[in-house]
This record gives structure tokens, sequence and C-alpha cells, in this order.
């Protein structure tokens, strides 16, 4: 196992320690929303992400990465996870808050993504055939209703904290790879 599927495997054990610390029973249903996301969303389970139980009916994410957007509605919210299905993501280093309305989580977003797909947002690489890790810090306020669905997301980007490693060919793993690991996970969960 290398050192990416090594985070994979662990990108929501905060999540988890929060969850088993926590004693109020609304805040652990966001927490496992939340988690249960970010396996589905790793796996490319964009239409689950959008279940009656997961999400509301509208949600709005709003979101500051480049162009700064605004994206409406389920429909919406799937294709903007299928505009990055090619990179493989997760996150590390989180800080999170859990609250009634729903959570806060300050974060690193990791990206394994192929420079062509790089240069095409800006990025300037050395070699567009190469794959790099791509990562930033990152802060995400995600609303939640009473019946702990996700109602949207706001995502910021502190543009001043982004880094672009080329990443040696044996450490990297494709998408199909991410997915099992997500997959295997949302089977323990």
């Amino acid at each position: 196992m290398n050192r990416f599927e090594e985070q994979i495997y662990h990108c929501t054990d905060v999540v988890t320690q929060l969850i088993e610390t926590t004693e109020n029973p609304h805040h652990k249903a966001i927490l496992r929303n939340y988690r249960r996301h970010i396996h589905l969303e790793g796996a490319g389970l964009f239409e689950e992400i959008t279940a009656p139980d997961m999400m509301v009916d509208e949600p709005v994410y709003r979101i500051n990465w480049g162009e700064p957007s605004i994206v409406r509605g389920k429909q919406g919210v799937i294709n903007f996870y299928r505009s990055v299905t090619e990179a493989v993501m997760w996150n590390t280093d989180d800080k999170i808050a859990v609250a009634d309305w729903g959570l806060c989580d300050e974060l690193t977003f990791n990206f394994l993504i192929n420079g062509h797909d790089l240069l095409a947002l800006g990025v300037d690489v050395e070699d567009k055939h190469a794959v790099y890790h791509y990562s930033t810090k990152q802060a995400f306020v995600w609303p939640y209703d009473k019946n702990a669905r996700l109602a949207g997301e706001h995502l910021y980007v502190d543009a001043t904290s982004v880094s672009v490693v080329k990443v040696d060919p044996e450490d990297v793993i494709t998408p199909v790879r991410a997915k099992e690991i997500h997959l295997e996970i949302i089977k323990k969960l």
C-alpha cells in the first residue's frame, strides 16, 4: 500500500473519532452523513449523495475554487461532482466542529491529477503527461436540516497554500483504485 492509499483509507478517521465522542444524536447524524458523503463522493456514487435521506430537495453549493460559482439543485450537484471524476480526491488534517445547524471543517484537500488537467486549470507544470499531487488548505461550511440532511456546501480555498508536487509513477493510484478503497470503507460502515 502506498502513502496515498493509506491516506484515503484514513481520510475520515477524524470524523469517526468525533462521532464516538459526540453525545448529541443530531450532531452524530450530521457527522455520519458527512462521513458517508465523503466516501460516496470518492467512489463516484453521486446519485447516492443526493438521495432523499442524504440531501434536501433543493441544495445550494457556493464554491470558491477559481471563479466563484453557485450550484443549485440535485442535478446541478451531480454535474458538479462529475466534472472532477478523473482526479483522485481525499482530505487530510481535518479540524471539524459540529453544531445544530451543520458543520465546519478546515482541512487539506488533496488531488492526484494529471498535468494536462492542471494546465487546463491554469496551473503551470513541467510535464503534462505526469501525475501531480495538488493540495490546498480549504474551509468547508456545510449546513444541514433538522433531519441531518445536507442543505449545501460552502467551499473556500486558501489560494496561498497551493502545493503541486510531481508524483513518482509507483505512487500513482487511479480513480478506479480510489473507488475500490471507498467502496470497501462504505461496506464496513
